[in-house]
């Protein structure tokens, strides 16, 4: 090894130098620290060491070796060197392009929801939240902020959603709270009264049915009575809620509302998840007609919305099944019912069989009238949904 003469490292005589690399010589411990110092080695490296180096060093070997990056921080690295790519673009405020290519992505993912599994919907929708979360931290114009906060809104509602299909009650009921905030940011008065029909699910769902009732009524006031497709879901949710704990009356007054709303929208998109297609304005009706217990009305919906539904898609044609299976009970046809609601929970993927589903199966063995939920088909039924490949 030829150690270098430079003025501005350690001085050393090129005799010392010769005597100190054919071993003639051992250089003193002060000097070789020196050395190692300068040239960011360790003394076995230099050939100062007293050993022999394995393999002769070159001035590559001197150099740090970097660490090779894990698959997962990479990707970590990648995300995180856009997004501040994206704010260094933005300059403190949001180009329109920008926004609208965020919107693009959003639709996106609004029509992936109606037909992804909510676990592995949920990575998606938390990674485009934290796009958006990262312009909204900048400085930006009153119009960007308000779009940005409409996308806040949205993301949050779906997540969850998301977050409810997988039985995660807690999370997803501060989700919802985070949705309507962002929406009332917004001042989006539609978006204001969809994030409230929609967060009504929740407790339809799971109770308590009273504060369904609330959020789908001031989601419906907040609609004006304007025939817009929120108007008609708010209107609905509320009268499958009012039908759930038997106002009849006024649940009957809300089916009449909505109808009436619903006749004069136009056709819409129906691969959002956020629009209001027939087949879902069916699915309300067909719950509350159950829950009226006008089984005959009830069936002939399901077997119209369900028939409307695209081969690739979620959960609600299960759920109408599962209605089905209710009604089928109600109707004293105990063993029946239990039949196709354990067929029903069975035929689900099991991605898409979340506790939701498994919710709704049980009720059906609730809807039993008297003995029927002690027979031989209500055990089977109750063993499918406490087993391994029942709920998660």
């Amino acid at each position: 090894m030829a150690l270098n003469h430079d003025p501005e490292g350690p001085r050393v005589e090129g005799d010392q130098l010769s005597s100190w690399e054919t071993g003639g010589r051992e250089p003193r411990r002060a000097v070789v620290s020196v050395l190692c110092v300068y040239y960011s080695a360790t003394p076995r490296a230099l050939g100062l060491s007293g050993e022999p180096p394995s393999v002769r060093p070159t001035e590559e070997a001197l150099l740090p070796v970097p660490a090779v990056a894990s698959p997962s921080s990479l990707a970590d690295r990648v995300d995180a060197a856009r997004r501040s790519t994206n704010s260094a673009l933005a300059a403190g405020t949001v180009a329109g392009g920008q926004i609208d290519l965020l919107d693009e992505r959003l639709l996106l993912l609004r029509r992936q929801y109606l037909y992804t599994p909510p676990e592995g919907m949920l990575t998606q929708l938390l990674e485009e939240l934290d796009d958006v979360e990262a312009l909204v931290r900048e400085r930006q114009t009153t119009s960007v902020h308000v779009r940005l906060t409409e996308m806040t809104a949205l993301l949050a509602t779906l997540i969850a959603d998301s977050l409810m299909k997988l039985g995660d009650l807690r999370r997803s009921g501060v989700w919802y709270e985070t949705a309507r905030f962002a929406a009332e940011e917004s001042g989006n008065l539609d978006l204001r009264a969809r994030v409230r029909a929609q967060a009504a699910m929740l407790p339809y769902y799971y109770g308590p049915l009273d504060t369904a009732i609330t959020l789908a009524r001031e989601a419906r006031l907040l609609t004006r009575g304007r025939p817009t497709a929120t108007a008609a879901f708010a209107t609905m949710a509320e009268a499958r809620a009012l039908a759930q704990i038997g106002d009849s009356g006024q649940a009957e007054l809300r089916l009449r509302e909505a109808a009436t709303i619903y006749e004069r929208l136009a056709t819409g998109a129906d691969d959002d998840a956020f629009a209001f297609p027939r087949r879902r304005y069916l699915l309300y009706l067909s719950g509350t007609y159950t829950a009226l217990g006008r089984s005959s009305a009830a069936m002939k919906t399901q077997s119209e919305a369900i028939a409307l539904y695209p081969v690739t898609t979620g959960i609600d044609p299960a759920l109408l099944r599962l209605e089905t299976a209710i009604c089928l009970a109600r109707d004293r046809s105990g063993t029946e019912a239990c039949q196709l609601a354990a067929a029903v929970f069975l035929q689900v993927p099991e991605e898409h069989r979340t506790p939701i589903i498994s919710a709704r199966a049980r009720g059906v063995i609730e809807s039993l009238p008297g003995p029927n939920g002690r027979t031989r088909a209500a055990m089977e039924l109750r063993e499918l949904l406490a087993s391994p490949g029942g709920p998660k």
